[in-house]
């Protein structure tokens, strides 16, 4: 297990600013074990943050026939959707709601071209409302395997999520289970694929990047 690079910057910050707000409460007149509360439980919270960038390293067999979920969380719906951001056509979808205790670190889900790429500003209703995937802050990222069959891939950003990371452009070449980017505190991802896809979740199942399979994609 390792921690999430680009989070040492945010972790500094914040590991300043408890350090100076414990050092100014110093010169506040409560007792030592009043102090001594306040300094754990910054400790305490300093170290869940700490725990929410975490990177675990999981055995990962890449197989094209099948699509990764991309997301840490628990599966809040399936459905059938017409995509009309560049896929044009019917489409299901699943939707894995993340909560602050989940890894949320994102996975690229199938190998190919990333041939679509866009960033939506938006509202931060709660992850898990039906309207967040078209109201809310988020990405939109498809990707083509080498099949010619296309996938999307949103990020959604929460009530409590105020910065989407996606480290992908347009014409990236992609591996399946490699990064697809960050969501932070709180967040949601959805997946949009073929109709033919045989979807082997339910509502309510757990599930982790890189390790649960979500679908089982076949080809054309």
């Amino acid at each position: 297990m390792y921690i999430y690079k680009k989070a040492y910057p945010v972790l500094f910050r914040i590991g300043i600013a408890f350090l100076i707000m414990n050092c100014f409460l110093l010169f506040i007149s409560w007792s030592i074990i009043i102090h001594i509360l306040i300094l754990l439980v910054s400790m305490l919270v300093f170290i869940f943050i700490i725990g929410f960038f975490r990177i675990p390293e999981r055995r990962f067999v890449p197989d094209e026939s099948l699509i990764y979920a991309p997301a840490d969380g628990t599966i809040v719906a399936i459905d059938e959707v017409y995509e009309k951001e560049f896929l044009n056509k019917n489409c299901k979808k699943i939707s894995i709601f993340m909560s602050v205790f989940n890894v949320h670190q994102n996975r690229i889900p199938v190998s190919g071209k990333v041939v679509y790429f866009k960033h939506h500003p938006g509202k931060y209703l709660v992850a898990w409302n039906p309207k967040a995937s078209l109201k809310n802050e988020r990405t939109s990222v498809v990707v083509e395997n080498s099949q010619g069959i296309q996938l999307m891939v949103c990020q959604i950003a929460g009530i409590v999520a105020r910065r989407i990371i996606c480290n992908l452009q347009e014409g990236d070449t992609v591996r399946q289970g490699d990064e697809l980017g960050f969501i932070l505190f709180g967040s949601r991802v959805d997946v949009m694929m073929p109709m033919w896809t045989k979807i082997i979740v339910k509502p309510g199942d757990k599930v982790k990047a890189n390790k649960h399979v979500i679908a089982e994609l076949g080809s054309l």
